[in-house]
């Protein structure tokens, strides 16, 4: 299959394009996607816990935990990335970060590639510019009117993770994915021995 793109629309980082596939016996199609920056993120898991974040996100108005990811810089390797991501967004400096999974979420509208890792002790550095002092604690997340929310991390268990992905409290494909993979591993590890 042989395949040729074109840019439709680029500004505040959106990069929108349409792909003309050939097909085997001939035919085209004509597929719109969105290309996006390569990004990193990691699970660190200490204690039973892992450490999260309790996002907004706008385009869908709805808030939920998350693992800490974002976009790989320039001239960045991926787990340079998920090491000043982590510490960035929650505070925390991860220990040693090893593979974990490889995500690509939307494979027919875009070309996000997420690379996550995963630590298993963190020291606390600072308190991210979007957290005042969050405790950390076994939270479940709020019910009821959030607009008071804000942005914070803290430290819930992985046992519940299963839970919170059953109640819309983790919509996202690739904190769902990274988490039960991490779990899977748990599992594996602890029926091994």
């Amino acid at each position: 299959m042989s395949r040729s793109e074109r840019l439709l629309y680029a500004a505040n980082g959106v990069d929108l394009r349409v792909v003309d596939l050939e097909l085997t016996d001939g035919g085209h199609v004509e597929q719109p996607f969105v290309r996006t920056p390569q990004a990193a993120g990691a699970v660190v898991f200490h204690g039973g816990r892992a450490l999260l974040l309790w996002r907004h996100r706008p385009v869908t108005d709805t808030w939920g935990w998350e693992i800490p990811l974002g976009e790989i810089g320039p001239d960045e390797d991926p787990v340079r990335a998920a090491a000043r991501l982590v510490e960035e967004q929650t505070g925390w400096r991860p220990g040693p970060l090893m593979p974990l999974i490889r995500i690509r979420t939307a494979e027919n509208v875009a070309d996000s590639d997420h690379v996550i890792f995963v630590a298993y002790q963190a020291t606390p550095v600072a308190a991210p510019a979007n957290d005042q002092t969050a405790p950390v604690g076994d939270k479940t997340a709020p019910t009821g009117d959030q607009a008071h929310e804000r942005e914070r991390a803290e430290w819930l268990p992985v046992l519940g993770i299963q839970r919170l992905i059953s109640e819309q409290a983790i919509t996202s494909a690739t904190t769902a994915a990274a988490l039960l993979h991490l779990l899977a591993d748990l599992l594996q590890a602890r029926t091994s021995h």
